[in-house]
């Protein structure tokens, strides 16, 4: 059965960092693409970043641009998305969603992906 794992989420401080993780089973992540969305509660999913299968990188919203970072360890299996000086507005369920690969530099809209997981929550206050 395939399945998405989402985990590293929790309660931190403004201005800390977290690093969440995108794990499969059932299949290896080494050759998709591989995108980052956030939920907020009373607020649409939104793309936040995505990583081709040769691990280039496209920043899909600008509020994270300078604070977020994607990564893939392909030995692993395994995506990252590090986030750093985080802010209240961060705040919201992170959701790892694979997709057929795509050339680095594409959009990744969200009608690309096929499996999603079930998220992580990320909550950020003092």
């Amino acid at each position: 059965q395939l399945q998405i794992v989402e985990s590293g989420g929790g309660l931190v401080q403004p201005g800390g960092s977290l690093r969440l993780s995108c794990a499969a089973s059932g299949f290896t992540l080494d050759h998709y693409t591989i995108g980052w969305f956030r939920q907020a509660p009373g607020k649409e999913r939104e793309g936040v970043l995505c990583i081709s299968g040769s691990g280039g990188s496209t920043n899909l919203a600008d509020s994270v641009k300078g604070r977020f970072t994607i990564s893939r360890d392909n030995a692993k299996s395994t995506v990252y998305l590090q986030m750093n000086s985080l802010k209240p507005e961060d705040t919201g369920v992170y959701l790892c969603a694979v997709g057929a690969d795509v050339p680095n530099g594409n959009r990744c809209p969200e009608v690309m992906y096929d499996y999603w997981g079930q998220g992580t929550q990320v909550t950020v206050s003092s």
